[in-house]
């Protein structure tokens, strides 16, 4: 299956916070939209891998999503070499997708800005036919999406671009709530966490909210670019 647009995150939660109303958005026009988590999280406060791995499939059901993969690095010990390179290289030619969405290029938690750079070098060393995968037994063709783009996460990154998520803000908060392990909740006897806050809930909001304030929409997500945006003609522009 090729797909249209293929987003990364560290953990699961990762991509449905950072730009699942922009993911959501592409899937009701018509885009195939795919998502990779690098890990299963196992080294999370709260939840477990089981809990985790129901929840992950609830949201991607919610969003739509044309398949998803977990490739079962290890949670805060996944490393930018060879070995985690090449199995990213395989995703990506195995769904051969435009664009790529990855993690914060920097962030709180430090599997985040790993995985960021780790998907990043392996987009660019995926294009490289010197560079030799199989996938069942069949050698894969190589494969460089046109574009990798970085969601925004814990820390206030000013974004290069937003996108208008007014009409799914509602989706992204459904599949966010998805992982209701991880998130606040009045019942809960679990530890408490950074995101496991009622203040951080609310952001996710609030934060949606003051980037489309900035650009005059109601709720948008904002991203991160690696080259200069270009368009056919200034009328592009919004």
């Amino acid at each position: 299956m090729k797909l249209d647009i293929l987003a990364f995150g560290a953990h699961p939660d990762d991509v449905e916070l950072g730009c699942s109303g922009t993911i959501a958005k592409e899937v009701s026009l018509g885009k195939k939209v795919g998502v990779v988590d690098l890990t299963r999280g196992e080294l999370g406060t709260r939840g477990s891998v089981e809990i985790r791995n129901s929840e992950s499939q609830k949201a991607s059901e919610i969003l739509g999503l044309s398949v998803r993969e977990n490739l079962d690095m290890r949670d805060g010990f996944f490393v930018n070499d060879e070995k985690h390179q090449i199995e990213i290289i395989k995703i990506l030619r195995k769904y051969k997708p435009e664009i790529v969405i990855c993690n914060a290029i920097e962030d709180r938690h430090i599997d985040h800005g790993k995985g960021s750079k780790l998907v990043s070098d392996s987009c660019f060393l995926s294009g490289l036919r010197k560079i030799e995968t199989s996938l069942n037994g069949e050698i894969q063709e190589a494969w460089r999406p046109k574009v990798v783009y970085h969601y925004i996460q814990w820390k206030n990154i000013e974004p290069d671009f937003v996108v208008d998520i007014t009409d799914f803000v509602d989706i992204k908060t459904k599949s966010i709530l998805a992982y209701s392990s991880q998130f606040y909740s009045e019942n809960s006897n679990e530890p408490v966490t950074p995101i496991a806050t009622k203040n951080f809930l609310e952001s996710i909001h609030y934060r949606s909210q003051d980037l489309g304030r900035l650009v005059g929409v109601e709720y948008a997500e904002g991203f991160t670019v690696e080259r200069y945006l270009a368009v056919n003609s200034l009328s592009d522009l919004k």
